[in-house]
């Protein structure tokens, strides 16, 4: 569990999903803290991204999934009859593996989001495009090409326009599902450090198969294995002092 201290502002209860036949998490508890960095580790196909997915109900979009338990998102079951998926979806934001901006300049990759939600004003919206490219720390690289297609930038600055448009519509959680590991080093130290910048303002929670990458920024960590969750708590201590035998295994590379 989180610090006592720290402020909920997601939690499961009980979680159970299941692909057809195959049950992919099993009875998932856990309180992820506000403004914070939780990093979910786990070998491939232990569920950590498809818990990711749950939290914005992104596996509503697969074929004979049946989940059930709670996720609350500030006390409220987004699995309830009467949430708006696409609202949860503004304010709970994904950002993938793979970059995928729009064919389109990367102005109106920005301004999308915005649009989408009503804003029309030219005004308005060049406020939100600078001000999410600048939370991305991408605008001094960009600022003078915004009407250039967001395909021509290189594959770090493409992740960084998706960081920016997913910022665009004012979430309070972003969601990365390993969004370096297509990366080169410097690409991934600078989304890294906007991560932790990014925190201040956001609850940041990432899938990441980088070991290294989850000690370095994350404040809490979870481990899954075989779609359950092992153990969750401070990376510090996790790391230094796993309270699992499985997860000592994993984090000494033992296997995974």
């Amino acid at each position: 569990m989180c610090d006592n201290s720290e402020k909920t502002i997601i939690q499961a209860k009980k979680l159970n999903l299941y692909y057809g036949e195959n049950h992919a998490l099993k009875d998932i508890d856990i309180e992820i803290p506000v403004n914070r960095i939780t990093a979910l580790i786990g070998p491939s196909g232990c569920g950590k991204s498809t818990f990711l997915k749950t939290l914005n109900r992104m596996n509503d979009l697969v074929p004979g999934v049946k989940i059930d338990g709670q996720v609350l998102y500030r006390g409220e079951d987004i699995y309830g009859r009467e949430v708006d998926v696409t609202s949860l979806r503004r304010q709970i934001g994904m950002v993938f593996q793979k970059a995928n901006p729009f064919p389109m300049s990367i102005y109106d990759n920005i301004a999308y989001g915005p649009r989408t939600h009503g804003i029309r004003s030219r005004a308005r919206l060049d406020e939100i495009v600078e001000r999410s490219l600048r939370d991305a720390a991408i605008w001094e690289e960009v600022k003078d090409r915004l009407n250039k297609s967001a395909l021509g930038l290189s594959g770090g600055q493409q992740q960084r326009i998706c960081i920016a448009r997913a910022l665009a519509v004012e979430p309070e959680v972003l969601l990365m599902d390993e969004s370096t590991s297509a990366l080169d080093p410097i690409s991934t130290s600078k989304i890294e450090e906007l991560a932790m910048e990014l925190k201040n303002r956001y609850t940041v929670i990432m899938v990441t198969h980088n070991m290294q990458q989850a000690l370095r920024i994350s404040d809490y960590t979870a481990f899954f294995l075989l779609g359950e969750l092992v153990e969750f708590g401070d990376t510090q201590t996790m790391f230094s002092k796993p309270g699992d035998k499985r997860t000592e295994a994993y984090i000494t590379g033992r296997f995974g």
